[in-house]
């Protein structure tokens, strides 16, 4: 035998004399029911929505009544609903009070008695969309239109008087220039977009994703904050009353990276000239050794710059800034100035031939030892000793110089001995 259906609630308990309401009723054993009364009168519509749920229309009645519904289990128990009459809403404000021809501003509509509201119009066009906020509240999109309207707003109380709302042509939004006009993949960098009628500019777009954050700072000038984005470039569009405007070009910069400096080594003076090479290069800024910036720099290319290394000491890191970022470091090392302290033996046939033993400091990174201007062939030994084979020339004295990455030198003399004449 099926069990009587029962309730447990109605929403709302109360409603206009004249029927009509839509009722909600709450409790089990709903699946068959073939009748819903409000006391003795039947509603004139419902719909078993699941076996807890029946929604019903209110016929007319008066007074409190006793819901109930009745199923093949019987009828159930009675739940109280009241015939009051709904004091009519009225409405008192709105904004904005006019809107784009297109449609699509959303108006607050202010007012009493707007609990219930059933439809929102603009003229004899129900609202695209309309919520309830309160009493006193109601939000709704604007349907498209022209000219000057009515917005009304109906209740079980009835309809409301009406406030205007005029329809106006508003012209798309343009854009003019961005700038900058490049930044990092990961967002985050503000833009200043400059144009015209930015005024009441509602998203701002790069590409098809909304930027993090935006100020309409005038009716020419809006800064944004870039979203996140891939490489390459993007369209950046603004969205107002008027719609959608034309697009600026945004580049996304991929991250600068270095792979190699060459050489690697140079003197504290500075003054070399080192090339950088990479990725993602083009249009760098800055171009660091250490916290010391490159006395200058040029960019040959995505993967390359040289620049010209600033005074500096010890062993830095040599980093690239553009606008997608700052690179990894590569290491670059000043090395000091090589000095001489002396030489033996001092002198030495002009045949050449001689091992003279230099000694200095800073003497590792020997790259020549010259004679005069002549080269000689050597061997360093530790950074402060050197062995080189003294090259033939004329009898005199010469200058002897060692370079290595940190410069030439002092010149320490070495003289050339004539052999003796019988």
């Amino acid at each position: 035998m099926a069990s009587p259906p029962v309730i447990s609630s109605v929403s709302p308990a109360a409603g206009p004399p004249g029927g009509g309401a839509l009722v909600t009723l709450t409790g089990s054993n709903f699946t068959q029911i073939t009748v819903v009364r409000f006391g003795q009168m039947v509603a004139p519509s419902f719909t078993v929505v699941s076996a807890t749920r029946i929604t019903a229309v209110a016929p007319p009645g008066s007074g409190t009544v006793q819901i109930t519904v009745t199923g093949p289990g019987g009828t159930s128990n009675g739940v109280a609903y009241s015939y009051a009459a709904t004091p009519a809403p009225a409405l008192t404000g709105i904004s904005p009070a006019s809107g784009p021809a297109s449609g699509g501003t959303t108006v607050t509509l202010t007012g009493t008695n707007l609990l219930g509201a059933t439809v929102v119009r603009f003229g004899a066009v129900n609202a695209t969309a309309f919520t309830v906020v309160s009493a006193t509240r109601i939000t709704a999109v604007a349907p498209p239109g022209s000219g000057t309207v009515q917005i009304t707003v109906t209740t079980p109380g009835g309809t409301s008087n009406g406030v205007a709302y005029s329809y106006v042509s508003v012209p798309a939004p343009v854009l003019t220039s961005v700038s900058p006009g490049q930044g990092p993949v990961g967002g985050g960098n503000t833009v200043t977009l400059s144009g015209s009628g930015l005024t009441g500019v509602t998203t701002v777009s790069f590409g098809s994703t909304p930027a993090v954050s935006f100020t309409v700072v005038s009716a020419t000038q809006i800064t944004a904050v870039a979203p996140p984005g891939a490489a390459g470039p993007v369209q950046i569009t603004v969205t107002g009353p008027g719609g959608t405007s034309n697009g600026v070009t945004y580049f996304y910069v991929g991250v600068p990276t270095l792979t190699g400096a060459s050489p690697a080594t140079g003197p504290v003076s500075g003054g070399t000239t080192v090339t950088l090479t990479g990725t993602n290069l083009l249009g760098a800024t800055a171009v660091r050794f250490g916290a010391a910036s490159a006395s200058s720099f040029t960019v040959v290319s995505a993967t390359q710059i040289t620049a010209v290394a600033p005074p500096g000491s010890g062993a830095v890191q040599i980093t690239v800034v553009t606008p997608g970022g700052t690179s990894n470091g590569i290491p670059y090392t000043y090395v000091a100035t090589p000095v001489l302290t002396g030489l033996s033996p001092t002198e030495g046939p002009v045949t050449g031939g001689t091992t003279v033993t230099l000694f200095g400091s800073g003497l590792t990174t020997i790259s020549s030892v010259l004679f005069g201007t002549t080269p000689a062939s050597f061997t360093v030994v530790s950074d402060s000793w050197v062995t080189a084979l003294a090259p033939s020339g004329p009898a005199g004295p010469v200058n002897v110089t060692v370079t290595t990455p940190g410069g030439t030198s002092n010149s320490i003399i070495y003289t050339r001995v004539a052999a003796p004449a019988i």
